[in-house]
């Protein structure tokens, strides 16, 4: 976990629109200038907003396999209607969390902060920005937290934890629930789930290991961490009036401080 993985989109398939043509079919030469125009646009619009990466990075991105962090995105206003003002003051745990925290910081009297599992090697002039604040650091969260106990109200974590092995989430767990005062929001992958290819495996240091939610129970259970039913139930109700549906598996936690 000494490396930052590339940021991902959904998995979208191959380049647009070619899929779409019929295999005997011979494209007129317009139309085919057209799909490759077409191409081009769209790769230079992802260059564009990815500050300059190279055409290999940016089709990892466009065929890079799913993000418990970008669902977070989606989940935020649930989340928000669940846990309401203990939302006010939250740490996100996870890659990409720059993204997380600059979105969070927008809500009115919210505070947000964020550990970055991996080295940042390339980023925006915004993350590094919170980064020399010290609102987002960089650290291995196998080791103890820089922080209090009871530091947040609310500790979110997403694409970090399907990276360590149970020796390790034996002492990460626990440190999180340490830190904050009203629950741990745990995202994490479904088993099956396509997540990193077998070429940016050493990236991450190990393959992500997808557990299923009975797995998850029965190590929270181990932990001495608790299910918050309070915080599930509102996030239930709440994710049904958006007709949301998690696309990773989302627990809600006690924290181990009364």
């Amino acid at each position: 976990m000494s490396r930052r993985p590339t940021r991902r989109f959904a998995d979208t398939g191959s380049i647009p629109f070619v899929g779409s043509l019929h295999p005997k079919s011979r494209p007129s030469p317009l139309l085919s200038l057209g799909l490759v125009v077409g191409a081009f646009l769209i790769i230079g619009y992802v260059y564009h907003g990815s500050g300059g990466r190279s055409a290999a990075d940016i089709f990892s991105r466009l065929e890079g396999s799913a993000s418990c962090t970008a669902e977070l995105h989606r989940a935020l206003p649930v989340l928000k209607k669940a846990y309401g003002d203990n939302m006010r003051k939250v740490l996100h745990v996870g890659p990409d969390t720059c993204s997380v925290v600059s979105k969070l910081l927008k809500e009115e009297d919210a505070e947000a902060w964020g550990i970055e599992p991996y080295d940042i090697d390339e980023t925006d002039s915004n993350c590094k920005a919170l980064v020399h604040k010290g609102i987002v650091r960089v650290a291995d969260i196998k080791f103890p937290l820089p922080y209090r106990s009871k530091s947040f109200s609310l500790v979110v974590v997403s694409d970090a934890v399907d990276y360590l092995s149970p020796r390790y989430l034996n002492k990460t767990l626990p440190e999180l629930a340490r830190v904050a005062t009203d629950g741990l929001v745990i995202l994490s992958g479904y088993p099956g789930q396509q997540r990193v290819k077998v070429a940016e495996l050493s990236k991450f240091g190990r393959p992500a290991k997808l557990r299923s939610s009975s797995w998850w129970v029965r190590f929270f259970i181990q932990t001495s961490l608790e299910e918050n039913e309070t915080a599930t139930k509102k996030f239930e109700q709440a994710a049904a009036k958006r007709s949301y549906k998690p696309t990773c598996q989302i627990f809600h936690l006690k924290s181990l401080l009364r």
